[in-house]
């Protein structure tokens, strides 16, 4: 058996970079949150900037918004108790092919493996094994959007997979099946738009075709707000970590850390903790911020055909 600890977005550039210009050992999660992830056998998150004082900012039409943190934030992560970041999302690139290779680069040194991102389409595709719990696990990262970070046989990049127009593509499929190399396949993909507070169509047909393909969990992000459990199906993580403004509605400044116990014959447990995510700084939530997410919890999940049960405070998903 494996635990999995999974956290969704999470950014370390903009203001929680500024925070950590002023004070390199600022808190970032709070130690009862950090404490709870090393209950997990691994720990992996979506890293949504780039790593490096290098670069200028992708020329994308119409993009507002470009992440990059210091390289302290690798070391940061390490000490958070982070064992691996996806990086197949559509910020690894924001200040081009160099500052994503500084990322790689400053992860590998604080000991921080990273999957979906590389220097070419063939290291950006690769997926990135790991031994824990008595398990071999196969990671695979993917993101839909946007086109243009794709890596090619030429460029550094990001895995891209156009899921929307065409599908899961032969070679995602042949990733995620199960092989020899691993026991369990879990596939990590960055999709669908943002603040949405449930999967939409394209979403809901790739999570399928993913599943049918042999993955044992898919946990996707991208959102910026948790979504609901269906089968062995996460759709979103929603966020962990940032300084990004508060929708009122669905307030994306409360989240969840997961928690999945999986052996060869796929998921058989969830925990997910609720998170307060205050500008910079993640907690766990309050009793009335508890009692928020896991009403929305348990409506996200109930519309998928999920029940949620409630144990000493987390959240709890059998299968």
């Amino acid at each position: 058996m494996l635990t999995v600890a999974l956290a969704g977005d999470t950014m370390l550039g903009r203001g929680v970079a500024e925070r950590l210009s002023r004070d390199p050992a600022a808190p970032l999660l709070a130690p009862d949150v950090v404490a709870a992830a090393a209950e997990a056998d691994l720990f992996l998150l979506n890293l949504e900037c780039c790593i490096s004082d290098r670069g200028i900012p992708f020329p994308e039409p119409g993009k507002r918004f470009f992440f990059r943190a210091p390289a302290l934030a690798a070391r940061r992560l390490a000490h958070m108790g982070v064992d691996a970041v996806t990086l197949a999302n559509n910020h690894a690139l924001d200040f081009g092919e160099q500052a994503l290779l500084d990322t790689l680069e400053h992860l590998d040194a604080a000991g921080v493996q990273a999957v979906g991102a590389g220097a070419d389409e063939t290291a950006a595709r690769a997926p990135l094994r790991l031994r824990a719990g008595g398990e071999r696990l196969r990671v695979v990262a993917v993101t839909d959007h946007p086109a243009s970070y794709a890596a090619t046989v030429e460029r550094a990049g990001v895995a891209y997979a156009d899921l929307q127009a065409v599908g899961v593509p032969d070679w995602l499929r042949a990733l995620v099946a199960p092989g020899p190399d691993a026991s369990l396949v879990l596939v990590a993909p960055h999709w669908g738009p943002n603040m949405r507070a449930a999967p939409v169509p394209h979403v809901r047909r790739a999570a399928a075709a993913l599943a049918a393909a042999g993955a044992s969990l898919v946990a996707g992000h991208s959102a910026h707000v948790f979504q609901g459990v269906a089968g062995r199906i996460l759709y979103d993580l929603g966020d962990f970590l940032d300084d990004y403004a508060v929708d009122p509605v669905l307030r994306n400044d409360l989240g969840l850390l997961w928690f999945v116990t999986l052996d060869a014959g796929g998921p058989r447990r969830l925990q997910a903790v609720p998170l307060r995510l205050d500008r910079c700084e993640t907690r766990l939530a309050g009793r009335g911020e508890a009692r928020w997410i896991r009403d929305r919890f348990r409506a996200a999940c109930a519309a998928l055909g999920t029940d949620v049960a409630e144990e000493a405070g987390r959240l709890v998903v059998t299968w």
